[in-house]
């Protein structure tokens, strides 16, 4: 049975549902959960982790994305969707231990597997804490290829321009489910399209929380 959604119009007014092709084919405006992971490195800076996307998704193939993410199915809360977590990495907290950030409209089109696509997402967006390390995390490999960190500050040059690359570590699953240890230089242009400033905000916010100091 394919995945349906809630879907809503321009104005947030509802129109009903759509399975998950129909909601990104037409362009219908749905909601999704977004966690941003951190932690608090040994040497007392702040490290974000995100994800590689399966090379198999439906949009942004293979590009480099939030730790956690993931769609609303139709008659679900925020607080429902936290499952996406325990899904996606293979670890969760409890919804009260997330830390809200912000909800934000993001419009993104594109082709994938030689299919366009319109994405058109209200977005929950939270951050929160680990304290384990990379190879801890269970990948599912359908939403997910790989698991990464780097530097928050690194993170906050190259979204704002005033670094080309920034150094991340992670752990890639191989074509056989293997997990590889990898350390790769990256840069902006292999995250998933957004708003710069977004990037800026989010992984501001994300060393204030690790640091337990002022976003700003």
């Amino acid at each position: 049975m394919s995945e349906r959604f809630d879907i809503y119009d321009e104005e947030g007014r509802p129109l009903g549902t759509a399975t998950r092709q129909e909601t990104h084919e037409k362009g219908y405006w749905h909601h999704t959960f977004h966690c941003w992971v951190a932690r608090r490195g040994e040497d007392g800076r702040a490290y974000v982790l995100f994800q590689r996307r399966s090379p198999w998704k439906d949009t942004n193939p293979g590009r480099l994305d939030i730790t956690v993410a993931g769609h609303l199915s139709a008659g679900e809360t925020v607080r429902d969707a936290a499952r996406e977590m325990d899904e996606e990495i293979g670890w969760s907290v409890p919804f009260e231990r997330l830390v809200a950030y912000a909800t934000i409209r993001e419009e993104e089109s594109g082709v994938a597997g030689s299919v366009p696509y319109i994405d058109r997402e209200v977005s929950h967006v939270f951050g929160c804490l680990t304290d384990k390390p990379l190879d801890f995390f269970r990948l599912q490999p359908e939403e997910v290829s790989g698991i990464f960190e780097a530097d928050a500050e690194e993170l906050i040059r190259l979204m704002s321009g005033d670094a080309a690359t920034a150094e991340a570590r992670g752990v890639l699953l191989s074509a056989g489910g293997e997990r590889v240890h990898v350390a790769e230089t990256i840069d902006a242009e292999q995250f998933v399209p957004r708003d710069r400033s977004y990037y800026v905000g989010v992984f501001r916010f994300l060393r204030g929380l690790a640091l337990n100091e002022s976003p700003a």
